[in-house]
């Protein structure tokens, strides 16, 4: 017979009490209590000392991962990790004791109730609820990219929602798009949809001769590419070689190429809306 750490284990980390009695033994659940093996997460739920801090919230409120905690469980991104783990329980459902947990409630559907975890869709319309315009078309462009979601279905879901939130999730949705190429993009693109700076597409191809070159963000009247530069720095003299072979490439194509930090998009977006309005003027002016 397999032990009570054994039964957990297999089931994922946690079980009700009554699966693991039927896989042990009511006294084997007990004495492996006693012995700190297993812990009780709430009434009738027991799990493996050291789940994670989101599981061992949804366990013990009995309700589904949601908002921003979905969001990272999904793999979508976020600008600031969720200082408390975020669960939706029933509308009618007392609030009772548990771990420190941000408590939403709502109907949720049988599919997420089973999977503990709400659906991507409804993941994305929740953030949109909570998180400020730029963070939230993050995580929008980063389900899209997915393939897993559509803008029509995300549009749909906005315009039926209602309570807090609508205006934004809106806005959100008109603005999102599977063609992102990664979180910082995204939240260079937002500043410049807030800032009223149009003509700008996420990932637009530059053409010239031979030479095939996607920016992140392109301005194809003005040849103007906006780039967002992450953490990562050049792996080997190789990739450095290539970066500048590409942007004197588009230079010779006669494209104007800026290049913004995540220090400089997140820390001084002021700077940046200005920088790309001076030389968005002057190559429109000429």
């Amino acid at each position: 017979m397999e032990t009570v750490a054994e039964a957990l284990a297999r089931r994922g980390g946690w079980a009700s009490s009554a699966e693991l009695v039927a896989a042990t033994s009511r006294r084997a659940v007990g004495a492996a209590l006693e012995r700190g093996e297993v812990q009780r997460i709430a009434l009738g739920i027991y799990a493996l000392p050291g789940l994670p801090a989101d599981q061992v919230a949804m366990l013990a409120y009995d309700g589904v991962l949601s908002h921003l905690s979905a969001a990272r469980a999904q793999g979508l991104p976020l600008l600031v990790t969720p200082e408390k783990p975020h669960v939706t329980v029933p509308p009618k459902r007392r609030p009772r004791p548990g771990p420190p947990a941000v408590l939403h409630w709502a109907h949720t559907s049988s599919d997420e109730r089973r999977n503990r975890i709400t659906s991507l869709l409804r993941t994305v319309v929740d953030c949109s609820r909570i998180l400020p315009f730029a963070e939230a078309l993050a995580v929008a462009d980063a389900a899209l990219a997915t393939r897993q979601l559509s803008q029509q279905e995300l549009l749909a879901a906005t315009v039926a929602m209602r309570g807090s939130g609508c205006p934004n999730a809106r806005r959100m949705a008109e603005a999102a798009t599977c063609h992102s190429g990664s979180f910082l993009e995204s939240m260079l693109r937002a500043l410049l949809i807030s800032e009223a700076i149009d003509g700008f597409e996420p990932q637009v191809l530059v053409s010239s001769g031979w030479f095939r070159a996607r920016v992140d963000l392109g301005h194809r009247a003005a040849r103007l590419a906006v780039e967002a530069d992450g953490y990562e720095f050049h792996g080997s003299r190789r990739d450095f070689a290539a970066d500048c072979h590409r942007y004197d490439e588009l230079v010779a194509a006669g494209w104007l190429v800026l290049r913004f930090t995540y220090e400089q998009v997140i820390g001084d977006p002021a700077w940046v809306v200005a920088t790309i309005r001076a030389a968005l003027a002057q190559r429109l002016s000429g």
